[in-house]
């Protein structure tokens, strides 16, 4: 098994919100739009995981902010930690890559929404970078 494909923690920063993840996840995407730049105040890293895979072992700090008319944000409500990104009827979740536990073999692999980026970075040309959406990066098999 993969290190993408292990059993996975993660959590906020106070612990309210802690999940597990039981399947592979996706390398990470930086996303550089608006809404997310001003929910995280820089952009944010995400990997995706099935929901079929995740599972949340505790919440009670967990909210949900809804952010458009087909997609919610969580974070937990005691710590401010930002940690997930749902679209509505998707198979996946977005995870903030920050959140996992421990080492999480990884790599940022593309960034998108770069139009919208901040002024004040930049980002290296050795990584893919879409103008507006463009997530291009599969997800791993179920299996």
């Amino acid at each position: 098994m993969s290190q993408t494909q292990m059993s996975k923690t993660g959590s906020c920063l106070c612990g309210a919100v802690k999940y597990q993840v039981d399947g592979p996840v996706k390398q990470v995407v930086g996303c550089h739009c608006t809404a997310c730049r001003k929910q995280t105040g820089h952009f944010l890293a995400t990997t995706d995981a099935w929901n079929d895979h995740f599972k949340l072992t505790e919440q009670r700090g967990l909210k949900w902010y809804r952010s458009s008319d087909h997609s919610r944000r969580g974070f937990c409500a005691e710590c401010g930690s930002v940690l997930f990104f749902a679209t509505d009827g998707a198979e996946k979740i977005s995870i903030t890559a920050g959140t996992l536990d421990g080492a999480t073999g990884l790599n940022l692999v593309a960034h998108i929404f770069v139009d919208d980026k901040g002024d004040y970075y930049d980002l290296e040309e050795s990584t893919p970078h879409h103008p507006q959406g463009g997530d291009t990066v599969p997800m791993p098999p179920k299996d």
